[in-house]
Order: C-alpha cells, then structure tokens, then sequence
C-alpha cells in the first residue's frame, strides 16, 4: 500500500481501517516503527474523527483480547498507558509485534517499561536480535534507553562469526560500530580480517577500531604480512596513517618514505614521524624532489610536503613550481607559499586565469588578504559570462573580500549569471553590502544597483540601504 512509508499517522489511519502491517509499512525498516509509535499519537490529537471508531471499539484493558495484530499494535501505541501495558502482555502472541515492544522498553511509564522489558528479554534469540539490532540501538539512544542495547549485547555475544558477519555489512552504521566492538571484545576476527574491514569500511569510527585492533593482536612477522598491505593501501586516510604508524613497530621504517608524497596530510605527518624516529631528514627528502620544476612525475604531496615541514626559504623551490604542467603541482605550490607566508600577490595574480579550477581556488584563497592590492577593473571583467565558472568564482570571491563600491557592482552584476550557485552567492553578498567608510557617499550609481537588486530586499530595509549610501560623509 505504502512506498517509503513515514508518515505514521497515515499508516494509524489504514491500521485503525483493518489493514495489515506488512502491507502498511516496512516492517524491517526500524523508521517505519518509530513513525508508527509517533503517529499513532499524532492522529489520535490532531485527527481524532479518522480513528474514532477504533478508539470506541477498544478502549478498555479488557477488550484487547479480541484485537487482531493491526489493532494491537495501535494499542501498544496508544497514548494510555493502561491501554499501552496490557496490549504488550497480549503481544505474546504476534512475534510481528516485537519491534514495538523493543520501543515500549524505554516507554515513560515504569509498568509499560518493566513488562515490555521482561517479554522482551524472554523473546530475543539470535537470530530476531541480528532482525532488531538497528531498532534497539536507535532506541537505545533514548532516555531508558540502555536495557535494549544490554540485552541486544548478551544475545549476540552468542553468535558466530558468521551470524555477525550480517551486522559488518548492515547499511546502518551504528550497527556496524557495535558489531564490530562485540567481535573485537570476543576475538572472533582475525589480524587480517580486521585489517581488511579497516579499510573497507566507510566509517572513521568503524576504521579506527578495527586498524587499532588487527595492530594491537600482532605478535610475529608472518601476521605483518597479512595486516599491514590491507592498511598502507586503504583509501581512506586514517586507516594508511595507521598502517605507516605501525611500520615502525614492524622494523619496516624504510617503507614510510613513499608515504612522504601522500595525498594525505595526516599521512605525510606519520610517514614523517616514522623517518624521522629511523634518524632520516624528511625536510631534505622533499626538497631533492622539488629540486627540478619540470619533472613531470613530481607529486603534489611532496610540494606541500615541503611547505609543512619546510622554512621560508623553501619558497625559492616552490616558486618555480607555479608554472609546472600538472595542475595539482601548481595547485600544492600555491597552498605551499601561502602556509609558509611568502605569498607575492604580483606573482601569483596570473594564477586566477589557470584553466585548472583547484589552481584558481588556491590562489582566490592565498590572495584573500591581498584582494585590496589587485587591480579592481582586471577582477570586474573576469566576472563576465565568458569567463568559465571557476575564474568567475575567484574573481568574485577577491571582490567580495575587498568590499566598496565595486563589489556591489559585481554581486549585482552576477544576480543574473547562468551558475546557480554563484547568483545565490551574489544574492547573499548584496544583502550584507554595507558602504565602505574609506569611499566617498553620495554615488548615484549605488542607488542604481541597489535599485536593480530590489528584489532582495524590504521596501524598508531597501530604504535604510540607500539613505546609508548616498548619505554625506
């Protein structure tokens, strides 16, 4: 009946009809409960005629044993909690029923509590918890909330390997963490398994349990070679950081010098901890590397490398590099001055032009302080349409930070450019324009873009903008 059901009102309405659960929502989809506990209430509120003839027709304790599953899960629903109490007594008998009583666990009222608790706790198996993991530990999150989860722990700790195995691969990543942490306290994963779902697995918390326990079970050379390939070749981040970290502890120090050029600044930072401990100078690796502008294999961590663990006067390597063929080279160039404040506006300004977006992007970033020291007009006509998006994007960027007159003229400029984003950004930097107290007031042009842009503003507040700028000084 339903697609992506939500609306728990609505499927209150059908049950309180006679529809059935499995047709009304989705039963193995821990949202579509929730919704139902909360909607049940809401339409009861907010929409008492459609469920009027069930709250007349079952209202008492006593006359829930006639009750078939639907109406029974409104009752454990139900905003009574004499009601709420017996319909989980009579719920025994639809094992359908169960996802609502793991809810009615941490019900505000104690007897709800304490009997959904009980039936529960007799009710759960292995194979119903690994069903109800993602609903007890949503519900878990609530106030009364821990006796799900609890007991959800003991059952599980009973499964096999491959009954968790379910769990490692559950959508739900809160799942994923706890079944991995009760597999890691039971030792049921091997070094290399856990190496290998350290980087798999999506989650940064899922990435660090599992790279800490596989390095911290390792005990010979033999385990190395199964842990730590998984680990140094992960693509997330942390997960390789954590695999260069260990290459110390596995006497493979030497290893951590191809991790210097990561693309990874926490990696480079651990590969560089690793040379250093093993009495090497990362500072002159990279500036061997970056020794010859035009090599074309040059990577781009080893020119922000430099940058991080360099000096000022690294910045005669870098500055070559600004003109290198590969755009992530010119790109960490950029980054590279400017973290080690050696930024010349001059130099840099032919970088906005660059066909490679992530250049123009640096190079926006790095002249931000410097914007008032670029050339206004040059910035204003790289705001036109036949510009490509980024340098439009970096121009209007440096204008806005610079402020004045001119920045308004190119905001309003860009209210009509073809890019989305870029006229909401537009949009948003006229309506915090405000005149620079450096200019001179009382510019007609001013009313005139503030005119064109009425469209953002109150008559009011369109008023005060104009009496502020054509005010006298």
């Amino acid at each position: 009946m339903l697609e992506d059901v939500k609306d728990g009102a609505a499927v209150a309405i059908w049950l309180a009809g006679g529809a059935s659960l499995q047709s009304t929502l989705d039963v193995a989809d821990p949202a579509d409960w929730l919704a139902l506990d909360a909607g049940v209430r809401e339409a009861a509120w907010h929409r008492p005629e459609f469920l009027a003839g069930w709250e007349q027709s079952a209202p008492l304790p006593a006359d829930l044993t006639q009750l078939g599953e639907s109406r029974l899960a409104l009752a454990l629903c139900h905003r009574d909690g004499r009601i709420r109490q017996e319909a989980v007594h009579r719920s025994v008998r639809y094992p359908g029923l169960l996802p609502l009583v793991v809810i009615r666990c941490a019900d505000w009222v104690e007897p709800v509590r304490e009997h959904a608790r009980q039936l529960l706790r007799d009710a759960l198996d292995v194979d119903s918890a690994l069903d109800l993991a993602s609903l007890i530990l949503r519900v878990g999150r609530r106030d009364r909330g821990a006796f799900g989860v609890e007991v959800l722990g003991q059952i599980l700790r009973q499964a096999s390997h491959g009954q968790l195995a379910v769990l490692f691969a559950d959508p739900d990543r809160i799942v994923r963490r706890f079944a991995y942490r009760l597999a890691i306290d039971g030792r049921l994963l091997r070094s290399a398994e856990l190496a290998r779902a350290a980087a798999r697995d999506q989650d940064t918390v899922v990435q660090d349990l599992c790279a800490t326990a596989a390095l911290t079970a390792l005990g010979d050379e033999d385990a190395y070679e199964c842990v730590l390939p998984p680990l140094l070749s992960a693509r997330n981040p942390r997960t390789r950081s954590a695999g260069v970290t260990a290459l110390r502890r596995a006497g493979r120090s030497e290893q951590a010098e191809q991790f210097l050029s990561d693309r990874s600044a926490l990696v480079r930072a651990c590969a560089r901890y690793v040379v250093r401990q093993q009495g090497g100078d990362p500072a002159a690796w990279y500036r061997q590397r970056c020794t010859a502008p035009d090599e074309p294999e040059l990577p781009p961590g080893a020119v922000i490398g430099l940058a991080e663990c360099g000096n000022r006067a690294d910045a005669g390597l870098l500055r070559p590099l600004l003109v290198h063929p590969a755009a992530g080279v010119r790109a960490r160039a950029v980054a590279g001055l400017r973290a080690l404040d050696c930024v010349d506006a001059k130099q840099l300004r032919p970088l906005l032009d660059d066909p490679a977006a992530r250049v123009v992007r640096e190079t926006a970033t790095a002249l931000l302080p410097s914007a008032k020291e670029l050339p206004a007009d040059w910035l204003l006509e790289r705001t036109n349409r036949e510009w490509p998006r980024h340098v439009r994007v970096g121009a209007f960027r440096l204008l806005d930070a610079r402020g004045g007159f001119v920045a308004l003229r190119a905001a309003v400029g860009l209210l009509e450019d073809p890019d989305v984003k870029l006229r909401l950004w537009a949009g948003q930097s006229v309506q915090r324009w405000r005149p620079s107290p450096d200019e001179p007031h009382g510019d007609a042009e001013v009313g005139e873009l503030l005119d064109r842009s009425r469209h953002l503003f109150s008559d009011c507040v369109l008023r005060r903008r104009k009496w502020e700028a054509l005010m006298d000084n």
